[in-house]
């Protein structure tokens, strides 16, 4: 009993904000200048947040010359840590003879490359709001010390490149390295923003590359069998939208996509084909029930039925439900119904499912542009 009080009050515990890498890159700014300006070390140095909030950052190092500053800290991700959680996030500050602000990446810190993005090709991708703090810190900066000399900031983060690797950049076409993000300055553990931020600018990107088709994934296995199935689709095309299913299907309606093909595996699509748009495993259990019900409308016994009711995962159902191709059609018509009342209809949707070994279960097309029903199932 003790135990389990302890449990319940470690889950009631207030999760941990984290800070951006935008407030990162602001922080280190500041604090970089602040020592250019006055040639003294820095250990902390404090910002005001997009939402208001003041912070102190402890930073990791300082160090100056007569004509240029680096600083740097440690992105905290909070209790709901990201790609970034951990990386060391620097910015370089250095006297410039023109007046003005001119602002940079560096190493690790990727370039824009394809249109779409909220920053034009060839600069940093820095996105609008962290520029805008970044300068603005900078500016108040100047203005506190009554300096009228121009600056050069360019932000770096060693592990960039490394860190991209597990991020969305390169099929954005953001290369060499992460963006540095950010809104409303703070992380909010278990928090969509920043995914979601993700899967609008691919979308966005597909759009200006004239896709008109988009694929979208729950992780890189399925979206590696959206790619073999369509070979002549360019890359754009391939969105992994994770566990946020309803919003990127908004974000393809909304841009115009003429089709659009979901791929996933049992556990995730059992809850999409009941209507549940957010899939992820803390936000909706799978419902045997319902996977019972659709095993009773493709035929299957009541001993099945029973077992199903009783089974741990959506994936020991599939197993279950193997030699019954009618469940799994079943389930994908489901799918493409839930997804056109989500987008309000007017788009061609296919769902695939496949299994953990990347086998074909069900697909199912409906296009809803002339309320015809298209089915095809492996």
């Amino acid at each position: 009993m003790a135990a389990k009080a302890a449990t319940e009050e470690k889950e009631a515990k207030p999760l941990r904000h984290g800070y951006t890498t935008g407030s990162c890159a602001t922080a280190t700014t500041k604090a970089a200048l602040i020592a250019l300006i006055t040639q003294e070390p820095q250990r902390e140095v404090t910002i005001r947040l997009p939402i208001g909030e003041e912070v102190t950052f402890q930073l990791e190092s300082c160090e100056f010359t007569e004509a240029t500053a680096t600083s740097s800290t440690i992105k905290d991700g909070g209790d709901d840590p990201d790609a970034t959680h951990g990386a060391l996030i620097i910015s370089t500050v250095e006297w410039l003879d023109e007046p003005g602000i001119i602002l940079d990446g560096g190493v690790g810190v990727g370039r824009v490359t394809k249109p779409g993005l909220p920053v034009p090709i060839g600069e940093a991708a820095i996105n609008p709001v962290p520029r805008k703090m970044i300068r603005e810190a900078a500016q108040d900066v100047l203005d506190q010390f009554e300096v009228e000399r121009g600056i050069k900031i360019v932000i770096s983060v060693p592990a960039g490149e490394e860190i991209a690797k597990k991020t969305l950049n390169g099929r954005l076409g953001i290369l060499g390295g992460i963006s540095i993000l950010g809104t409303r300055g703070i992380v909010v553990p278990f928090s969509t923003s920043a995914y979601k931020a993700s899967v609008a600018q691919a979308v966005n990107v597909a759009k200006e590359a004239g896709c008109e088709h988009i694929v979208l994934s729950t992780g890189g296995k399925t979206e590696n069998y959206g790619i073999e199935m369509y070979p002549q689709l360019s890359e754009e095309a391939f969105v992994e939208m994770g566990d946020f299913v309803g919003f990127s299907l908004q974000q393809c309606k909304r841009k115009g996509m003429k089709k659009v093909t979901l791929v996933g595996m049992m556990g995730k699509f059992s809850k999409v084909a009941q209507g549940v748009m957010m899939v992820h495993s803390k936000s909706a259990p799978v419902d045997f029930g319902f996977l019972a019900q659709m095993a009773e409308q493709a035929g299957a016994s009541e001993e099945l039925l029973t077992q199903i009711r009783e089974a741990n995962t959506a994936a020991q159902v599939g197993d279950l439900m193997a030699d019954t191709p009618a469940f799994f059609e079943i389930m994908c018509e489901n799918c493409c119904r839930a997804a056109l009342k989500e987008v309000g209809g007017g788009i061609e949707v296919e769902t695939v499912i496949i299994t953990m070994k990347g086998s074909l279960l069900g697909k199912v097309t409906i296009n809803d542009t002339d309320h015809e029903s298209d089915r095809d199932r492996g």
